[in-house]
């Protein structure tokens, strides 16, 4: 039975920065956590909260959990990795992920189509930019360098990277739900972030990570809420899967709804959607099975949880990422899972 890493899920901010997000890396850092990250959607980005915790710490890992590819060129985001990477002293992990139709096209302004080969291609030009062994070029469709289509004035040129990068190996992780973006993710990054695990249906993902390189890293979400009512305290899980399953995405096309189906829940997903994009919120939320919530957290009495703990460290996933609003949190967190 193998150790678990722990780190905290900043996520994105809401209408406002959360408080104290430095008092919390720091004793966070102090308390033995691997790694802290940060999300976005549309409002605040991954990359500067990570920079301005960095300036505050000296150990714990800064991870983009995820940066959206259509929010920047691959160069853009290398040249931010690469940068965070030598401020923080080689503590930068590139977390990245395609979002959505309805994000990247609505927000971003940019066609969604091939996700997947999108993805490739984006990887690939980082990692030549990182490597800095020769001007970076690409071929792709998706992202030619140097750009020579139209309105092109022709006069691009490959080039490499001013600055050396710290580490030419900065490792690069992908947040993948379908099944052919995880097995690409095992085969071309060096990490994967789950949206949803259980370590009671293991075989949902087990042929897809079967290949991945050794030392790959799985960095899961995780919300542990120690409790002494289990219905009660799954409330908050499943508010937060009514919304992302019922309301991020559209009706024809949700991957995280296509999830949830896969992992043996496919009419309650579609339920949920349904209630929740017909305005009944209240009765989606009601609807999320207590089997699926429960089984994608860590909630209940303490006794409970160290028991039920016991299954993610029997699983591929090496880091549980938490959410902590408090330093008492961190501190019960780091004794549940570090001892």
């Amino acid at each position: 039975m193998k150790d678990l890493k722990l780190g905290i899920q900043m996520g994105y901010w809401g209408a406002q920065p959360p408080p104290d997000i430095i008092g919390l890396a720091q004793e966070a850092e102090r308390l033995g956590y691997d790694s802290i990250w940060s999300a976005e959607t549309w409002g605040s980005d991954a990359f500067t909260p990570l920079a301005w915790i960095g300036a505050h710490t000296s150990k714990i890992r800064l991870g983009t959990g995820v940066v959206q590819i259509s929010a920047r060129t691959p160069s853009a985001t290398a040249m931010a990795a690469l940068t965070l990477d030598h401020l923080s002293g080689g503590r930068m992990i590139l977390g990245l992920g395609v979002s959505g139709p309805q994000v990247v096209e609505g927000w971003y302004g940019q066609p969604f189509g091939k996700p997947l080969a999108r993805t490739r291609e984006y990887v690939s030009i980082i990692r030549k930019i990182l490597k800095r062994e020769a001007p970076v070029a690409n071929d792709g469709e998706h992202y030619p360098m140097p750009f020579t289509g139209e309105n092109s004035w022709g006069l691009g040129k490959s080039l490499k990277s001013i600055t050396h990068p710290l580490r030419a190996d900065l490792p690069v992780f992908l947040g993948a739900e379908g099944p052919k973006n995880v097995t690409m993710t095992a085969e071309i990054a060096d990490g994967w972030l789950p949206l949803y695990y259980s370590p009671y249906r293991q075989e949902v993902y087990a042929d897809q990570i079967k290949d991945a390189r050794p030392g790959f890293e799985i960095s899961q979400n995780v919300m542990i809420n120690i409790c002494d009512d289990v219905e009660q305290g799954l409330i908050p899980i499943k508010n937060s899967l009514a919304f992302y399953i019922g309301g991020m995405g559209a009706l024809k096309r949700n991957f995280h709804t296509e999830l949830m189906g896969r992992m043996g829940f496919e009419t309650q997903a579609r339920n949920i959607q349904k209630l929740f994009l017909d305005g009944q919120r209240g009765e989606a939320v009601a609807a999320v099975p207590t089997e699926f919530a429960d089984e994608i957290s860590l909630v209940g009495p303490i006794e409970r949880v160290k028991d039920r703990l016991q299954a993610w460290r029997d699983t591929p996933i090496t880091s549980l990422l938490v959410g902590a609003g408090s330093k008492e949190q961190l501190q019960t967190f780091a004794e549940l899972v570090l001892g």
